[in-house]
């Protein structure tokens, strides 16, 4: 399986604690930047001409906020240059803030399936305290017009001030709007983000107040129905990402535009985070970019434990000896002993046991570079 990213690094403000390559004082480049990202992808077009691509994920930034008909021509110039599957999962993420009945439409008309909505939270102090540009109300406007159709809803928990009653009442409003996917994230304060100084100040919750919001929105999604199929990543049975699957399972995928990574045949290579340099390199004939990187040797092995084990299903016995020719049981036998506390066996998979998923970090880290 292989899938396809283009990063849209535009929006109308940057969130509070976003570390992410965006530039709302440039969206004025919004129409040059696609045709660069247009001939970006056509000059990928022939070392890609034997990949058929299952899915196609429009991220940022804020895709929504351009105008929609640079949309429908960047899914026109994927699948004009690259083998697109018939039945690809194609996803445009969304601010409520930037949402209209016309761009879901023409969004409809151009092949997308299925929208990625950041609510975040229902608590609108919240929402401001992020610097999000939306209220709940815009987020109701916005799951109104996404009616019937497949949409997935971003909550972040370790908010300033957040109860465990605000990540339910979140929960439960993203599915009473008809949200077939939920993801349930951690707020990571990076250094340089304006809410690294609430981190500093302690007016954050600190990691055990976090994972008892996990735990609170964990047990609410169970109950609605929402099956965990990765520590962050719940759905209605059918409704997986098929996208981040890919990830997970160590699939090829190919990415366009600024700040976007690929990985193709074991080589994972970075396009520049610099806009300007960006035009420059793709205006000049050549790519973008920044660093390229060999995965080789044991960093596979542990790339594929390090993201089986994120995942409910865990550890594909019969998947890791048909990688790597060996027994896995049997080469990790004193770190399975170690852990057993935190796994369990059975069917043929390996898996972090669900109570203990949302810390699984300090699990998988005993399994790498043996």
């Amino acid at each position: 399986m292989a899938g396809i990213y283009v990063h849209i690094p535009f929006c109308k403000s940057k969130c509070s604690y976003c570390d992410f390559a965006s530039f709302p004082d440039k969206i004025g480049f919004a129409e040059s930047y696609m045709a660069c990202v247009y001939r970006e992808i056509s000059k990928r077009a022939k070392e890609l001409e034997n990949y058929n691509f299952e899915t196609l994920y429009i991220g940022g930034g804020t895709p929504s906020v351009i105008d929609e008909s640079l949309i429908a021509m960047l899914i026109a110039a994927v699948k004009k240059h690259l083998r697109l599957s018939g039945n690809a999962e194609i996803t445009i993420e969304m601010n409520p803030g930037t949402v209209s009945a016309s761009k879901i439409e023409t969004y409809l008309k151009c092949g997308v399936n299925r929208f990625s909505v950041g609510l975040q939270t229902a608590i609108d102090s919240q929402l401001a305290d992020l610097g999000r540009i939306h209220n709940l109300k815009e987020f109701l406007l916005s799951a109104k017009l996404l009616k019937g159709r497949n949409f997935s809803v971003d909550v972040m928990i370790g908010l300033k001030g957040q109860t465990e009653e605000d990540v339910i009442k979140t929960i439960d409003t993203a599915c009473e709007a008809g949200a077939k996917h939920i993801s349930m994230y951690a707020l990571t304060p990076e250094d340089g983000t304006p809410i690294y100084t609430d981190y500093l100040n302690g007016e954050l919750p600190d990691g055990d107040e976090t994972a008892a919001l996990y735990d609170a929105g964990v047990k609410r999604l169970k109950e609605l129905g929402f099956g965990r199929y990765e520590v962050s990543n719940f759905c209605k049975k059918g409704y997986e990402s098929r996208h981040n699957l890919n990830y997970w399972r160590r699939g090829e995928y190919i990415g366009f535009g600024v700040a976007a990574s690929s990985c193709i045949k074991d080589v994972r290579f970075t396009n520049t985070y610099d806009l300007d340099e960006y035009f420059k390199c793709i205006l000049s004939d050549n790519f973008a970019v920044k660093s390229v990187d060999k995965i080789e040797g044991q960093d596979i092995e542990d790339e594929f434990i390090m993201l089986a084990l994120r995942t409910a299903r865990g550890i594909c016995l019969e998947e890791y000896t048909s990688l790597f020719k060996r027994d896995f049981l049997e080469k990790y036998s004193e770190q399975l002993k170690k852990t057993e506390k935190y796994l369990e066996t059975d069917g043929g998979f390996v898996r972090i046991r669900e109570e203990y998923l949302f810390v699984q970090n300090g699990v998988i880290i005993e399994f790498l570079g043996q």
